[in-house]
């Protein structure tokens, strides 16, 4: 595809960077969405994330058995899987800890409040963060789906501090227009409108076409 070339091996993958806030269902829905657009994935679980997890899902999510945690989270099969490559959070020494890795931008889902510091003021102090300010820095597309409410001042400096370096900031707001019927279809809003900052091909959600009550009606509501 002409959107690997000039990558190591014709690989140039998305980098997703799951951080500690609540939300792992958007991450899920985020990497479903990158593997089924036929993109390739680096994961980065931060030690946060892994708590938030087992909180959330009950999946302890462990480097030497970050496949089967993976497939047992997110539900890929395989093949998808074969497309994913897992970096320890603790691995300064990583690929997408450089600027000569090829990658072709990042998106941090959900951002959590410390993570969203932390690459604010590039303090790099893992793989999440430093892989964030090396998109930055190399003007590849970043973007950061924080998930907390309300937000403090500080927050809010740290986001446009963010916008101003060039990343999207895509809180985690789901839309109903999109005629959603179930929790699932709000987070795939999310994660769609994601993909759209990313520039990547989905049909996670009814995109509005200007006609009130559509999605009503596609969904035999009248």
């Amino acid at each position: 595809m002409d959107q690997e070339r000039g990558s190591v091996g014709g690989r140039r993958p998305w980098i997703v960077g799951v951080s500690g806030a609540s939300g792992t269902p958007y991450a899920a829905a985020v990497l479903r969405g990158l593997l089924d657009a036929g993109e390739s994935v680096d994961l980065v679980v931060s030690r946060a994330a892994r708590l938030t997890l087992i909180d959330e899902t009950g999946i302890a999510f462990r480097d030497a058995h970050w496949r089967e945690d993976l497939a047992a989270w997110t539900k890929l099969d395989e093949a998808a899987l074969d497309r994913v490559r897992y970096w320890p959070a603790g691995d300064l020494g990583a690929g997408p800890a450089s600027g000569s890795y090829p990658s072709r931008g990042m998106v941090v889902v959900p951002a959590s409040t410390a993570a969203v510091a932390g690459i604010a003021i590039g303090l790099s102090k893992d793989l999440l963060q430093r892989a964030a300010d090396v998109t930055l820095k190399e003007r590849r597309p970043l973007v950061m789906v924080p998930r907390e409410t309300p937000l403090t001042g500080t927050t809010l400096r740290h986001l446009v501090r963010l916008d101003d370096a060039g990343a999207v900031i895509l809180p985690a707001s789901p839309a109903f227009y999109a005629g959603a019927q179930d929790v699932q279809r709000l987070v795939d809003f999310v994660a769609g409108k994601t993909l759209d900052a990313l520039g990547v091909a989905h049909t996670l959600y009814r995109r509005w076409d200007g006609e009130l009550g559509g999605a009503r009606r596609e969904a035999g509501g009248g």
